[in-house]
């Protein structure tokens, strides 16, 4: 059985007990999240698709923590003109814990 859930306006395909990041949620560690943009979830034999999203379907996640991610380097130059800059962003990210998928 997994879920495909939307959030932080990217789309993740988890099944439970899946640890998996997102974009930075303001939830503390060890509080509980629900994720309830599902777009799609299979259980084996059936599949189930939103339009957009389906509604009896949610997902109880566990916050583990923030971290950051890798530093990634913006450099821009123009030839001759004695322009250049360098810029760096890390994008900061929470790790969440699937405790379990709730159809009603």
């Amino acid at each position: 059985m997994y879920v495909i859930v939307e959030t932080g306006s990217k789309q993740y395909r988890i099944s439970k007990n899946d640890v998996f990041e997102v974009e930075k949620l303001d939830k503390a560690s060890g509080k509980d999240v629900k994720l309830d943009k599902v777009l799609l979830y299979a259980d084996g034999k059936d599949v189930e698709i939103g339009k957009p999203y389906l509604k009896n379907i949610k997902v109880n996640c566990e916050v583990l923590g923030d971290f950051r991610g890798k530093k990634s380097i913006s450099f821009k130059k123009k030839r001759r003109k004695g322009y250049q800059k360098k810029i760096g962003h890390r994008q900061t990210y929470t790790k969440l814990k699937v405790k379990d998928i709730s159809v009603a």
